[in-house]
């Protein structure tokens, strides 16, 4: 590694080199020299891990250039829409709400005998933000005896004034699914509608969407169970100044968020849908994924990037190598339709297994250290264990090219759990476990009724009628 044109890798070499020569230090002198060598091994170490090399994020990365790729490339692209590129432009509106009609001012054209030719027409696209307050009088009819019958009111009517489903639907969008601090919806319904509400009724709208969506929680993890690919990841999230865990079991159709103290079996096995699945798992190799008996998809993303920093940081050659590799076989893979043919798979197996073996003569396993009776188990390098990560688990880091329902990375559940990031740097925290639930079961239904072609304004209206989509309520 390089920083200010000095090679402190080499640097770092000839120092432990020379330790080793000299002969006339102390043993406490040289343990001492060696921690230290060892610290700052672990610290360039970690000043050189970016969004490349590691999982650390783009924010981040440290003096991070927007749109370098695109300048590296050569290109010279404007900002915006790119030629080919499908635009979004207003439609017309075959039947406009409102129709003004523009009348001619005689006095401005010649006189003369005129009749209505047509109009020419042009549309404004605008938006109404007003209440709107229904009241709804029950008809008392009184009898001869003087007893009065009462109207019933509509399911739903129960108090003398409360807020409407659009409200609600309108709040928990905001808080859930934009993900607006409570204060910020308040300060928009009273300023853009003239509507009062108190953060306490917010939370109470987003605890009665929680409560409505009890029947689509087990009905999508029922439909997370049967599927035949899914992909699966967790992110810490803080509640109330503790870590905890939120969990993710996701596909291009269905989404579940599970928010647990813990980020490992245990909450796997509490989230009610591993434990039982059968089909294929992308993941990205944490190890409490491998105690379920269904087969493992893993995330390339992850060698791609702990591959960029082996060779970066440690000058492995066999990274490069494999990098190149693993990007070449899924270029082949998509070029064939998702599934290459035998005899191509059979051949990148053989490359693949090649440059695994010049890692064994680059990276070899640690040596123990002698005059120890027990020497206990030995520290490895990262490049280490990612080489007999990649002998290991062979066939799960290329199922994706004999299995055409795998893909090459988790793209799709790392997406579907990076709004959790977004929320925690909006609000900082959950201040409950509860507000995490609830943040979950409503976002697993938001996500899940986007991917079916749903808006969730749409969805959310269904909701707060007591109803479900009509995708969801024929699988009840």
């Amino acid at each position: 590694m390089t920083v200010n044109k000095i090679d402190i890798t080499q640097s770092l070499k000839s120092v432990e080199q020379t330790l080793r020569e000299d002969t006339s230090l102390s043993p406490h002198v040289r343990m001492l020299l060696d921690l230290l060598v060892t610290i700052i091994h672990l610290l360039v170490g970690k000043l050189g891990l970016n969004s490349t090399n590691s999982s650390t994020p783009p924010s981040k990365d440290p003096l991070r250039k927007r749109g370098s790729k695109r300048k590296a490339k050569g290109e010279k692209r404007k900002p915006g829409g790119q030629n080919g590129h499908k635009g979004a432009n207003l439609e017309r509106e075959e039947n406009p709400d409102k129709i003004e009609i523009i009348k001619i001012d005689k006095r401005t054209i010649p006189s003369g005998q005129y009749i209505v030719a047509g109009f020419e027409s042009r549309q404004v696209v605008d938006i109404e933000i007003s209440k709107v307050v229904t009241e709804y009088r029950a008809e008392i009819l009184q009898d001869t005896q003087g007893n009065q019958f009462v109207a019933t009111f509509p399911a739903g009517i129960t108090r003398p004034v409360q807020y409407g489903n659009n409200v609600k639907a309108k709040a928990v969008y905001m808080s859930q699914q934009q993900l607006v601090p409570y204060d910020r919806v308040r300060d928009y319904f009273a300023d853009q509608c003239g509507i009062p509400i108190s953060t306490g009724s917010l939370f109470n709208f987003n605890q009665e969407a929680f409560n409505l969506l009890e029947t689509f929680e087990s009905i999508v993890k029922r439909q997370l169970i049967a599927q035949l690919y899914l992909h699966a990841d967790e992110t810490g999230i803080n509640i109330n100044g503790k870590l905890f865990w939120l969990h993710n079991v996701s596909n291009d159709r269905w989404t579940l968020f599970f928010p647990h103290k813990n980020r490992g079996a245990e909450a796997m096995k509490a989230m009610g849908v591993l434990e039982h699945y059968r089909g294929t798992l992308c993941h990205d190799h944490w190890k409490p994924y491998f105690q379920f008996l269904c087969l493992h998809a893993l995330c390339n993303a992850h060698h791609l990037r702990e591959l960029e920093r082996a060779w970066e940081q440690d000058d492995q050659q066999w990274a490069k190598q494999m990098q190149d590799l693993l990007l070449e076989i899924n270029e082949a893979t998509d070029t064939a339709g998702g599934c290459l043919p035998d005899a191509d798979a059979n051949e990148f197996r053989t490359r693949y297994r090649r440059v695994l073996t010049q890692g064994e003569l680059e990276c070899p396993p640690p040596v123990p250290k002698k005059g120890k009776d027990k020497p206990g188990r030995v520290a490895k390098s990262k490049s280490r264990n990612l080489l007999e990560r990649l002998r290991d688990f062979e066939t799960e880091t290329l199922r994706f090219m004999t299995d055409k329902l795998v893909s090459f990375t988790n793209n799709q559940g790392e997406n579907d759990i990076r709004m959790t990031k977004v929320q925690q740097k909006i609000s900082g925290c959950f201040r409950s476990f509860e507000g995490a639930q609830i943040f979950c079961r409503v976002r697993s239904y938001l996500s899940t009724c986007r991917k079916q072609g749903l808006a969730p304004t749409e969805a959310l209206q269904i909701l707060f009628e007591g109803q479900l989509p009509d995708f969801i309520a024929a699988l009840e």
